[in-house]
């Protein structure tokens, strides 16, 4: 019997996606439940499983084709594969053709195991036999993280697989220039639209402060193993940031606030959309009601969304939503920035590296560890000293966390 193949509900406000690539192609079998296309949206790639086992019969679109929710983008028949005629004698003739490139994913049908496009190029970039590492993504699939581990830990790295390599370019003449066209993905797209959309519509503005990090530092390593031990989490700085924000976005409303239309509409709670980075781009999951949740629930949701941004496993609820941004460039080396807010929101604070600099305490010169943060607001909601004032409540709240706890 054949079962139709549909393209799932996205989520909210998300009509339709790019496909991405077809992980079966016609004649491989298929699990229940197995992937069998990766489907890219506004704002993040998901996988498309097939709802019985059988094989692939035939696809409905091709990479790159635009599909509507509900849309058939292919045809599952159930049963067991059948064996095709000749089959033995290809296989030997596969295995003396050894220019040919072998899919990935049959080398790994035992294991039913499908490879993510990351991954897939990571496997080949390193000469790695997947089957031979172990996962630690979702349902223990490989990431790209995964591969690049396994390759360190043989000591070095391989060149391409020989299948390849007749397959590759010859190499570039000395003094050669080339370049390379590659189509943005669907994310790549929409991220550009938007940060090109805020600084269109909004009337974008930052302020800036710099923050003594000692209390933070201190706190962190006087409760960082007792913290681990209760809770099976790291103290970080983000959830610091993230309860001072809360103390921020309640005293100064406006920057937990949103434009829509004619209209201000304001937030009794308070929804962090966390800046995370992904393998196709920058993704924003959001923490939500940040003003109820302790440390070691922030701390935890803040881990698990970059797990999951890095292995492609992010969902759209996941991503829907959010008062406020948070964006930490300092763990890429960033001194300072202006940040782009995240429509329809109002604001967006900007987090940098730490530095030990000569700061002025009581009339003496001493070396403090500093870190300079950024707030971008829309200042058609927002007033200046609107703005400054809850980057100062941010500010005192680092540098004296006892505020957080007796809500000041």
């Amino acid at each position: 019997m054949a079962t139709e193949i549909k393209v799932p509900t996205l989520g909210e406000s998300v009509t339709e996606g790019t496909i991405g690539e077809w992980l079966k192609q016609p004649g491989d079998a298929v699990a229940v439940d197995e992937p069998i296309a990766s489907l890219e949206t506004d704002k993040v790639a998901i996988e498309v499983p097939s709802p019985i086992a059988g094989v692939m019969q035939e696809l409905k679109a091709e990479v790159g084709d635009t599909v509507e929710v509900g849309a058939v983008i292919a045809i599952v028949t159930a049963g067991a594969a059948p064996a095709a005629k000749g089959e033995e004698a290809g296989r030997k003739e596969q295995q003396a053709d050894e220019g040919k490139e072998e899919r990935s994913d049959a080398a790994s049908s035992d294991s039913s195991q499908t490879l993510s496009p990351a991954v897939r190029r990571a496997v080949l970039e390193h000469g790695i036999d997947p089957s031979t590492v172990k996962g630690t993504g979702k349902d223990g699939r490989l990431t790209k993280e995964d591969v690049i581990a396994a390759a360190k830990a043989k000591g070095d790295t391989p060149a391409p697989a020989a299948s390849t390599a007749s397959e590759a370019p010859a190499p570039a003449q000395a003094g050669a220039r080339g370049t390379e066209r590659v189509k943005m993905t669907r994310l790549r797209q929409t991220i550009a639209k938007r940060l090109k959309s805020a600084q269109d519509t909004a009337a974008l503005l930052t302020t800036f402060n710099d923050v003594d990090m000692t209390a933070v530092i201190e706190a962190r390593t006087k409760y960082k193993d007792l913290f681990a031990k209760k809770h099976d989490i790291k103290l970080g700085f983000m959830g610091f940031f993230a309860k001072a924000a809360h103390l921020a976005l309640k005293d100064v409303p406006s920057v937990n606030a949103q434009i829509d239309g004619d209209e201000i509409v304001y937030h009794d709670y308070v929804d962090i959309s966390v800046a995370v980075s992904a393998p196709n781009g920058l993704v924003v999951p959001v923490v939500r009601d940040v003003d109820k949740k302790g440390f070691a629930q922030i701390e935890k949701d803040i881990a698990d969304f970059g797990k999951r941004a890095r292995d492609g496993s992010l969902t759209m609820d996941d991503m829907s939503g959010g008062t406020f941004t948070i964006s930490n460039g300092g763990v890429f080396g960033s001194l300072m920035s202006t940040p782009i807010i995240n429509p329809p929101q109002s604001a967006v604070l900007g987090l940098h590296r730490i530095e030990d600099r000569p700061v002025v305490v009581g009339g003496e010169v001493v070396v403090r560890p500093m870190m300079y943060i950024a707030l971008s607001y829309d200042h058609r909601l927002i007033d200046g000293r609107e703005a400054v004032t809850a980057l100062k409540i941010i500010k005192e709240a680092i540098e004296d966390p006892t505020r957080m706890l007796i809500d000041l």
